[in-house]
């Protein structure tokens, strides 16, 4: 009995014999039902600090360049998998992410006016060359360099809004329900990328998000007490 890719025949196997399955057989499916919940959650992870900064009209606190660099990250992660055949259950966040992700950042221009001549060049730049990564109509070796710059690219997306939050001992608009399911999201996928046997950069990939996730995650629920306090006695 197979939907959607997962194998429930051997699971029903051995409950229809009164047994509990064994992990050989219950991994593989536990990975496959978690794969697509990421999936579908991921439909409305960013759907928070889009919200928030609508309805504050405000952008205070977040790094522009953060947020363009995850779009760029994205891109190279969603071509690469897609490249690699992996199954849509172990990369199909990817497609929302990206999705929102340059919802967001067009938000972000629209509360950062006036918007600078580079900004724009930079954006005619993705939309020039993003088609063509994600066509994989570029030299295999250059799509694995590329790949491979795709770590230092989260890496460099998260250190600007980190040291941000830092310097001013705010998070400004940034969403607490978005910064947790981005953490969340990265530690389920380090389990199910190991049970698909994606190869080991996009498990490293997964890795990274959990550290510079949790770091800013760790941002918001630190300084989050110091304004509240002072809120309270203002």
């Amino acid at each position: 009995m197979k939907f959607m890719g997962m194998d429930f025949s051997c699971a029903l196997g051995s409950l229809s014999h009164g047994e509990f399955p064994d992990k050989d057989c219950l991994l593989p499916l536990v990975s496959k039902l978690l794969g697509y919940c990421i999936v579908a959650a991921s439909t409305t992870v960013k759907l928070p600090q889009i919200l928030k900064i609508l309805k504050h009209q405000s952008v205070r606190g977040l790094s522009v360049v953060a947020f363009e660099l995850e779009v760029i990250g994205y891109t190279i992660a969603l071509a690469y998998c897609l490249h690699k055949g992996l199954p849509f259950s172990a990369y199909g966040e990817l497609a929302f992410l990206l999705i929102q992700a340059i919802i967001l950042v067009a938000i972000i221009y629209y509360y950062s006016q006036p918007v600078g001549t580079m900004t724009w060049v930079r954006a005619l730049f993705y939309c020039t060359v993003a088609p063509t990564v994600l066509a994989g109509q570029i030299d295999p070796i250059l799509f694995e360099a590329l790949y491979a710059s795709q770590h230092a690219i989260f890496i460099f997306a998260r250190v600007p809004q980190i040291w941000e939050n830092y310097t001013n001992k705010s998070t400004g608009e940034l969403s607490f329900l978005t910064s947790l399911m981005n953490f969340g999201g990265s530690m389920v996928r380090v389990f199910t990328s190991i049970q698909e046997k994606a190869p080991t950069s996009v498990v490293l990939g997964y890795v990274i998000g959990i550290m510079t996730n949790g770091t800013i995650l760790s941002q918001i629920i630190i300084y989050r007490k110091p304004r509240l306090e002072k809120e309270k006695k203002n």
